[in-house]
């Protein structure tokens, strides 16, 4: 069968989502918290999942709460923190066998729910009502662990470099992670407070997907929300900015082997805008598949560039364009990337490329409903929105999308920030 989707909210700012779906041998329940992204929190938020998944009062121990997930056949626990628009996003999530492969029929469902609840409403305190410092320095070394791997990626680095300045007056130039030296300094009572901070005023999101029993994860969450006061709860916004008026140009230098050059756009279209369907065409044709403008003509016909390819955040509004290239061919790269957005803009692209894009978009809308995560993410995404579409209902309106409105949408695209990382020695020369 297709998922079914269904919505509840079961307390202020607090939405049970059901993705019923029999295809499946697992059951996946996952809780995102939703925070404004602020520079002075930021770092306190990153941490909190983690430590809220070391322990909890009942499973006082990495050991214990192991131990516990073993015996409900296995199950895996999960914490993650990812940036949505202008909003911090904070999950746990659990993933398990489904109901009716239990040997003795036991409601995996039902436990794994209670869980997460001794999770995130039961953590293990000290008698002082902070976090235990040990689990608290352990997570926080994970998490520079992570921060500093995402340096060494220069890949990464340059993106969320050009992210930065493009947006460094915008809240989505904060990382999602925080400052290194602001999760340094974090003491264990702070991140009670963000706990507590998050539980009474966060959007959250519950996502129960697959074929169980969310009769029983539902009464879960609501008994445990109805015992939390919900005050002032956060609500989803963005700053979008529709055009740029001028473009912000910045090289570094560090010790690379491969020169990244990373152009970002924005596109004049955001979130529910109507033209968003039509920019996701046209920013496909343009570089986000292996029939795109940007991969035959920059990357293979000219060999301008080692890799290429752009990517089109609908939440904030922005286009990015992320190439690797040699020192020589950075200012050719650059022209004929902006070069092939032109010949879009000026609608010099065939039926029969068109309909190659929509193919490409077909199938990737197609294997949304191939893992749990994809389906996690494809209905989380929406939550902006206000209303939720199936991957059918995008594919409908995808098709529709004529060669004019791509070569409009691409006009309404305006270059914002080029970024370069480039190696010291050339840049010496």
């Amino acid at each position: 069968m297709q998922s079914k989707f269904s919505r509840l909210e079961i307390a202020p700012g607090v939405s049970f989502n059901a993705i019923k779906d029999d295809r499946f041998k697992t059951g996946r329940i996952s809780v995102t918290m939703f925070l404004p992204l602020e520079r002075e929190t930021a770092a306190v938020y990153a941490v909190l999942p983690f430590v809220l998944t070391n322990s909890c009062r009942k499973y006082p121990d990495f050991t214990s709460l192991n131990r516990h997930l073993e015996e409900l056949y296995g199950a895996s626990l999960f914490a993650d923190v990812n940036k949505m628009g202008e909003m911090q996003a904070l999950t746990v999530a659990v993933s398990f066998l489904d109901d009716k492969f239990t040997l003795g029929g036991e409601n995996l469902s039902c436990s794994l729910t209670q869980l997460l609840c001794d999770i995130l409403f039961d953590p293990l305190l000290t008698e002082a009502g902070a976090f235990k410092e040990d689990n608290v320095e352990q997570e926080k070394r994970q998490l520079i662990e992570l921060i500093d791997s995402e340096y060494s990626d220069k890949k990464a680095f340059a993106k969320t470099r050009c992210e930065q300045i493009m947006c460094q007056d915008e809240k989505f130039g904060i990382s999602k992670w925080g400052e290194k030296e602001e999760v340094v300094a974090l003491p264990p009572k702070d991140i009670v407070k963000a706990w507590q901070t998050a539980l009474k005023t966060a959007k959250i999101e519950i996502m129960a997907l697959g074929d169980l029993d969310e009769k029983s994860a539902l009464a879960g969450f609501k008994e445990a929300f109805s015992k939390i006061k919900r005050e002032n709860v956060a609500k989803f916004e963005t700053q979008v900015i529709g055009k740029a008026e001028k473009v912000k140009e910045q090289c570094e230098k560090q010790d690379v082997a491969q020169c990244k050059l990373v152009m970002g756009f924005r596109t004049g279209a955001a979130q529910t805008d109507p033209e968003v369907m039509a920019v996701r065409v046209a920013v496909a044709l343009f570089g986000a598949t292996p029939q795109s403008k940007l991969f035959l003509n920059v990357r293979e016909k000219l060999s301008l560039c080692y890799y290429c390819a752009a990517k089109y955040d609908r939440i904030k509004g922005i286009m990015l364009v992320q190439s690797g290239v040699e020192q020589k061919n950075l200012e050719k790269a650059r022209a004929e990337i902006l070069n092939q957005l032109d010949e879009i803009k000026n609608g010099n692209f065939t039926d029969a490329e068109l309909d190659d894009t929509k193919r490409s978009l077909a199938n990737s809308y197609r294997t949304i409903g191939d893992f749990l995560s994809g389906l996690e993410n494809f209905y989380l995404s929406q939550v902006f929105d206000g209303e939720f579409l199936a991957p059918e209902q995008f594919l409908e309106a995808m098709e529709k999308v004529s060669k004019e409105q791509v070569a409009a949408a691409a006009k309404l695209i305006t270059l914002d920030t080029v970024y370069a990382l480039v190696g010291s020695e050339e840049v010496a020369r």
